[in-house]
């Protein structure tokens, strides 16, 4: 080997040691550094993770800041952003759950609407999934668990958090929620009605009519008390329906024959 080609070759060997202290270096003083950080500079990094969208990193950060530093303003103001990351990074209990834990300790803490705000909007976005929104599922068909906890979160927030900046936004949803929830009610009263037990039929119907309020579901749901008061020989109650439906819905044709069957699909 030459005395040049000897140079080359002692210098890849230094390049490949100093390549190996830095990232042994780098393993090595990390724990030391993480241990010895202070909450300020520990949640600094994790505000650097959230902005980068480096949420599981961030959640991390977080946490670690929380079981360290419990008592410090940093991890109090952590408790609100690791809501966000775990909304962010999809982990949907842990997000639900910290939001219920910031609601608990601190019932009277101005921030305390965001909490609600996020805990409905987890549950908002829990109501489907991706291959279901991408089949066009029809969820009016399925238990609107989810839909029914959304609800309940936006409304909890506007009740006693009526001036917050995110009352707008949960009324909006809201509307759609309310939308849902009383589709569901009205899929399970036809449901009933084809199967010709109407008390059943008339519980659900009645239900949407006074809890969903303008909801399109309830033209329908109105259509199924005249029918099933008329099936139970109800005369009163069923024209009591048809006038509601009359006043309601101008011009609707409330008074269906019952051997039209108009609620079948065959």
């Amino acid at each position: 080997m030459t005395a040049c080609e000897l140079v080359k070759s002692a210098r890849i060997t230094l390049i490949a040691v100093c390549l190996l202290g830095m990232v042994s270096g780098c393993h090595g003083r990390r724990p030391d550094e993480d241990a010895k950080s202070g909450p300020e500079t520990i949640y600094a990094r994790a505000q650097k993770s959230m902005k980068n969208s480096s949420y599981g990193e961030a959640i991390k950060q977080l946490e670690s800041l929380q079981s360290r530093f419990p008592f410090s303003e940093s991890a109090r103001q952590s408790q609100l952003d690791l809501i966000y990351a775990y909304y962010k990074d999809r982990q949907i209990e842990p997000a639900v759950d910290a939001a219920e834990t910031f609601i608990r300790e601190n019932p009277t803490n101005t921030r305390a609407d965001y909490a609600y705000y996020m805990k409905g909007l987890v549950y908002f976005e829990r109501q489907s999934n991706f291959l279901e929104r991408y089949f066009n599922v029809d969820l009016s068909r399925r238990p609107p668990v989810n839909a029914k906890k959304s609800f309940d979160a936006f409304q909890t927030l506007i009740s006693k958090y009526p001036h917050s900046i995110y009352v707008a936004d949960s009324r909006q949803r809201m509307i759609f929620l309310r939308n849902r929830l009383a589709d569901f009610e009205l899929h399970v009263a036809q449901y009933y009605m084809h199967r010709g037990a109407y008390v059943g039929a008339l519980n659900r119907a009645k239900f949407c009519v006074e809890n969903y309020d303008g909801a399109p579901a309830v033209r329908d749901s109105l259509r199924i008390l005249i029918e099933a008061y008329k099936q139970l020989k109800m005369p009163d109650l069923a024209a009591n329906a048809d006038h509601v439906l009359a006043e309601n819905f101008p011009g609707d044709m409330g008074d269906v024959q019952a051997k039209k069957h108009w609620w079948r699909f065959f």
